[in-house]
């Protein structure tokens, strides 16, 4: 399935083109207007030549780190409509009424070129966030995670998610969950078994809309084994593969396994997910982005005549901010196969891409 999707992702683009745009044409643009306030370096003019005090979301074309992780629609949205749109400065107009269409789509062309570093992975190919399937792209965000019990024992796990970029391929990952649950109608809570974990991106490519990573993590013992707790180290490897078509239609998968120490306290086992979902947006894919999908999650412990559990995850995310840093994902677990003992579970979570600006601001 993996290869069928992959050789029909041709030229997969978030924003789709009539006519390809021409960077030489967006350079002439740019120096007949642009250059007054961001420079010919793209990093802003100088200050005494201006007449606003530069603001801290202030671009630098030529940072990698900061231009590549934004889509063409973010760029687009903020020429087209002026800085407030999303949640920026006034100080930058709108140019909906001055610049058509195409040449807009030029002079994004021509902004991409003060990057001079390929390596780096563009921000059309940070797809959305699914609540367990984990995603290819190294990115900046923090991670607010919880999910309720919907029957039998009252109960709940949050997860606080810490993910940070290094470079353009690498990512560091701090995971630590706390359970709070019914037990003899008593309730107990403790930190669950943390998770630090290092990604790197192996590969992608925007014309195929294909990205692919390898995690590697590593979880002390740091739960109570009375609350689910392994209660001993587990190793986690996983390789992630995200698949991006020109529909905003997009697909993740993400195949592993958790290899505890001590197989007496716990067993090894595999896990594979698979997310379908689209996102959705209005103002010609320049608005606020719905992003339905559904999850099927799938776990088998590496013991003899142990069963695969199936479960089902439809989920929505929603991008609450006008900048689009802050989103919200509501879903609900249910099983499918070995159903005794398991119940359905309500999950959300509220996600802050924290080098998108504080998180209260862009609103």
């Amino acid at each position: 399935m993996l290869f069928a999707l992959t050789s029909v992702a041709l030229f997969a683009q978030t924003l789709v083109y009539k006519r390809k745009p021409d960077a030489k044409n967006g350079k002439t643009i740019y120096e007949d207007g642009c250059i007054a306030c961001h420079g010919a370096e793209g990093r802003g003019a100088d200050e005494k030549l201006t007449e606003f005090k530069r603001p801290d979301t202030w671009p630098d074309f030529s940072r990698c780190d900061q231009t590549t992780p934004e889509p063409d629609s973010a760029w687009k949205a903020v020429i087209v409509n002026g800085g407030p749109y999303l949640g920026f400065s006034t100080i930058m107009p709108r140019f909906r009424d001055l610049l058509s269409n195409d040449q807009i789509d030029d002079v994004v062309a021509y902004l991409r070129t003060f990057c001079s570093n390929p390596h780096w992975p563009r921000g059309e190919l940070n797809l959305p966030r699914a609540i367990v399937t984990e995603k290819a792209f190294p990115e900046d965000e923090v991670v607010w995670s919880t999910g309720v019990n919907g029957s039998g024992a009252p109960g709940l796990e949050t997860h606080v998610i810490h993910e940070q970029a290094f470079g353009s391929k690498g990512q560091l990952e701090v995971d630590m969950p706390w359970q709070f649950q019914n037990q003899n109608h008593a309730w107990n809570n403790h930190i669950g078994d943390m998770t630090f974990g290092w990604k790197q991106m192996m590969y992608s490519n925007l014309r195929s809309g294909s990205i692919f990573a390898l995690q590697g993590g590593i979880l002390p013992p740091t739960g109570s084994t009375k609350l689910g707790g392994a209660g001993t180290t587990t190793f986690e490897p996983f390789a992630a593969f995200d698949q991006l078509f020109k529909s905003n239609t997009w697909v993740q998968f993400q195949m592993g396994a958790d290899l505890p120490h001590d197989t007496r306290k716990s067993p090894q086992s595999l896990f594979w997910y698979t997310t379908l979902g689209q996102t959705i947006a209005g103002d010609h894919r320049l608005a606020r982005q719905w992003s339905p999908m559904v999850e099927f999650l799938a776990t088998r412990d590496l013991v003899d005549e142990a069963k695969t559990d199936w479960d089902i995850m439809p989920e929505m995310q929603v991008t609450a901010s006008k900048r689009q840093h802050v989103r919200v994902n509501l879903g609900v677990r249910a099983p499918v196969t070995d159903t005794a003992g398991r119940s359905p579970q309500v999950y959300f979570y509220v996600l802050w891409d924290w080098a998108e600006g504080h998180f209260w601001n862009g609103w």
